[in-house]
């Protein structure tokens, strides 16, 4: 792998290109993200500066720098909006606010953010490459954002706030009819309703939901140092 800085100083765009994509695939991907800024900083004009702009935003992604990661998409999506690579461009978005994630008792923002983004791609490219696996994000957004709503619903009921705890079911099985928890919020609502609370312990009404392991899908989306991507 590429590690001596006198050469890197030395190299041209073409072999540090060769050297940043080395150390890409090697999951090496701070040392990949210093060589393909190298290549944006020294070479803007040369005909791997594209590329390295789109792999420096994938380094960010993969080294779990999810803000920066974004930051470097969108101006990727802004600079060469006619790019084939814009639906990875989108669908990667996506993923960086998926991956930004917490669990239901924190601010669900980054699953509502990566809901839109996915139904972004699939509206601009809906026969993209991404858009099966972004529909099935979107779904497990979803899931997350009525699991977030039965919390919070829950937490109300808890502290003795029946009409607020009444409300947030109401709007999880409206906005939400299909999610997985969908059936414990509707009987829930019924029992509120009636008067009839459940009985239990706290820790017993935290509904057991959170974002599906993924890595089953391996380097799903990633661009490979053959795919071309430098079209603009």
């Amino acid at each position: 792998m590429f590690s001596d800085e006198s050469e890197t100083v030395q190299a041209g765009p073409e072999a540090l290109a060769i050297n940043g994509l080395d150390e890409f695939t090697h999951a090496e991907y701070s040392s990949a993200l210093k060589i393909f800024q190298e290549i944006q900083e020294r070479f803007p004009f040369s005909s791997y500066s594209l590329m390295a702009e789109l792999k420096s935003a994938d380094c960010h992604y993969y080294l779990g720098h999810y803000t920066e990661a974004i930051t470097a998409y969108e101006d990727f999506a802004k600079n060469h909006p006619t790019n084939e690579a814009t639906p990875y461009i989108y669908f990667q978005i996506g993923m960086c606010h998926f991956r930004k994630v917490d669990t239901i008792d924190r601010d669900p923002g980054s699953a509502t953010d990566a809901e839109t983004a996915f139904e972004k791609l699939i509206r601009l490219y809906p026969t993209s490459p991404y858009t099966e696996e972004a529909k099935a994000r979107i779904k497990d957004c979803r899931d997350f954002l009525a699991g977030h709503e039965l919390y919070v619903a829950r937490f109300y009921m808890k502290t003795e706030k029946v009409e607020q705890s009444i409300t947030r079911l109401e709007y999880l099985l409206d906005n939400y009819p299909d999610s997985s928890v969908a059936p414990q919020a509707q009987e829930l609502l019924a029992q509120l309703q009636a008067g009839t609370p459940p009985k239990g312990k706290w820790r017993d009404w935290i509904p057991e939901i959170g974002l599906p392991d993924w890595s089953i899908f391996g380097d799903f989306g990633r661009i490979s140092p053959d795919q071309p991507s430098s079209s603009k």
